[in-house]
């Protein structure tokens, strides 16, 4: 499986983590994931996806704020657009979040890598979230 962060679902073209930062760009911060369906299946990558952040807060993920930080799923085909609006539905009456989900399920548009200092930024800062401290 390989991973890269980046923007998308903006209207601004090659835009810079700065430029997403001040919520103008329409985009959202986003992790691009290339997998073999042989060796985990979108439906594990949708489980992941729901555990790893807040589905419930629109434009806002921990304590950062803005449209960038909504929480969006961007399909690339029709069956794994049913997957993921089956997903959420799972989700919201799961009972596991203590609100609605929010989540948007969009098809996906043009992807933009972000800058390298982006690349796995709080591996680099030790870190494991960004509700963590730096490992000491």
């Amino acid at each position: 499986m390989d991973t890269t962060v980046g923007y998308s679902g903006g209207h601004t073209v090659n835009p810079t983590y700065k430029e997403v930062c001040t919520d103008g760009t329409g985009h959202a911060e986003v992790v691009r994931v290339k997998y073999d369906p042989s060796k985990i299946s979108y439906d594990d990558l949708l489980d992941v996806f729901w555990r790893v952040h807040d589905p419930t807060t629109a434009n806002r993920q921990g304590p950062d704020v803005g449209s960038q930080y909504r929480s969006v799923i961007f399909y690339h085909s029709d069956q794994q657009r049913k997957d993921a609006e089956q997903s959420r539905q799972r989700q919201d009456g799961s009972g596991r979040h203590c609100g609605s989900i929010v989540t948007e399920i969009l098809p996906a548009r043009e992807f933009y890598e972000a800058e390298e200092y982006h690349q796995r930024y709080l591996e680099k800062r030790g870190m494991t979230s960004c509700r963590t401290s730096p490992k000491t």
